[in-house]
């Protein structure tokens, strides 16, 4: 994968070794005010789980996988400023929510940036990435899903292109509350 250079930042795929950096990222974002919105995990759970899950999770989403893929903003002195991963999900199959899926698409998740870089230019760097590889990939349609109530990641998704589908998802553990499907379609 190659690298894309942004401002001071370079965009590209983590390496599977890399994963002490993805883990501290990881951490740093269950600890947001606002990861309770944002991220189906929390820090209590995330900060006891082992080595070995960390490198299978960031191989995974490594550099060469094939059914998925996470960006980094890297600043030049080698810091991780930003995250973002795209999953692929093949039609036939069932969502992460128990959904089926009717079409060849791509899922962004666990976007994150540090507070320091927000309104830089680097999460829409970092969406341009993941767009890139999901369509080189032949997906149809990308999607995210967002909680109502994240009203900077809201803003920002639409600012990107992404459209509310009408599609509501349960939030996981509370059921009277939903979250929202964004798309964008090739």
């Amino acid at each position: 994968m190659s690298t894309t250079p942004f401002e001071d930042h370079v965009i590209r795929a983590v390496r599977a070794e890399e994963w002490p950096a993805a883990k501290e990222l990881r951490l740093t974002a269950l600890r947001d005010p606002v990861a309770h919105l944002a991220y189906l995990d929390t820090y209590e759970e995330a900060v006891g789980r082992s080595d070995s899950y960390w490198q299978e999770r960031t191989a995974k989403g490594a550099e060469g996988a094939s059914g998925a893929q996470q960006f980094v903003a890297e600043t030049a002195d080698g810091e991780w400023v930003g995250t973002v991963a795209v999953l692929i999900e093949e039609a036939g199959t069932t969502d992460w929510a128990g959904f089926p899926v009717e079409r060849r698409q791509g899922h962004l998740v666990g976007v994150y940036v540090r507070p320091g870089h927000r309104g830089s230019g680097v999460t829409k760097a970092l969406f341009d990435a993941a767009l890139e590889w999901a369509w080189g990939r032949g997906v149809e349609r990308v999607r995210l899903i967002v909680h109502p109530e994240n009203a900077r990641a809201l803003g920002f998704y639409r600012k990107a292109g992404f459209v509310e589908s009408g599609v509501t998802v349960p939030l996981a553990g509370t059921p009277d509350e939903h979250e929202l499907e964004m798309v964008v379609e090739r």
